[in-house]
């Protein structure tokens, strides 16, 4: 891929807590359509990393290069805030693993739905509201229950409509954090092949977080391996799983250590 511009290329970003570090000189590429999934035991960094090239938390050092619509590759951490806010609404989108974190809880699925199209300017109430309810429906919710609440919907259906609400404006790069984490194993894997089907049909980019080796073996394309806030393994998401290099890598595919 040397002559594709990344969509995102994360160089050499650290970030510490006091005397803990968090992530650690951290460089790789992402290309557009690609899946990169990042695991690790509890506190192995991998949390950090997400959350400080979403913009959520601010690295003591690095840069975040986001490829642009309209000027090319920039540097995220340089931009003014108005800049990562719009950002953030447009191009980018980050699921939670609580999906209360990323829903209006007091506004209707249909409404959460469509805020995120008024944020990139949709004003028409018809075709907002249209929009909404094909949403839903690629996501296995009811429209029948578009004007409920999230609060009166499952963890997994919550889970679905935050799903709908970051990807309705279609953005070009996601971040998942654990978005199967919590749920039952029934509903992990409808959630899954949900997920896998919409990041194909799409050609999204995604960055993925989670302890959950089936998870990245499913969505993900490559896979780097964190420990102590150092990537210590990354290549093919098979080759990894299937070859483990680093004796870290193997006790956790073995399923030595608790994840």
């Amino acid at each position: 891929m040397s002559d594709v511009i990344p969509l995102l290329d994360i160089q050499n970003l650290s970030k510490n807590y006091g005397a803990r570090v968090g992530c650690r000189d951290v460089s790789f590429k992402l290309y557009p359509g690609e899946v990169m999934g990042i695991v690790g035991e509890s506190g192995s960094g991998k949390s950090t990393l997400l959350n400080c090239m979403a913009g959520h938390l601010t690295p003591d050092s690095g840069r975040v290069l986001f490829d642009t619509r309209a000027e090319g590759p920039r540097d995220t951490l340089a931009m003014s805030e108005p800049e990562r806010r719009m950002l953030g609404r447009t191009d980018w989108a980050f699921v939670h693993q609580n999906p209360r974190d990323g829903l209006r809880m007091r506004v209707s699925a249909g409404g959460n739905v469509g805020e995120r199209l008024m944020a990139v300017g949709a004003r028409h109430y018809g075709n907002i509201r249209h929009a909404a309810e094909d949403w839903l429906e690629r996501v296995e919710i009811d429209t029948g229950r578009m004007d409920d609440r999230p609060a009166q919907f499952s963890g997994g259906m919550q889970q679905r409509l935050q799903i709908a609400r970051n990807l309705v404006s279609g953005p070009r790069l996601v971040f998942m954090d654990e978005p199967t984490g919590g749920l039952d194993v029934s509903v992990q894997a409808r959630l899954l092949d949900l997920l896998r089907g919409l990041v194909r049909k799409m050609g999204l980019s995604a960055i993925i977080v989670t302890h959950d080796l089936a998870v990245v073996r499913l969505l993900a394309d490559r896979l780097m391996v964190m420990k102590d806030g150092d990537v210590i393994e990354t290549g093919l998401t098979d080759q990894v799983l299937d070859d483990p290099q680093h004796a870290y890598t193997q006790l956790l595919v073995s399923s030595v250590l608790q994840v």
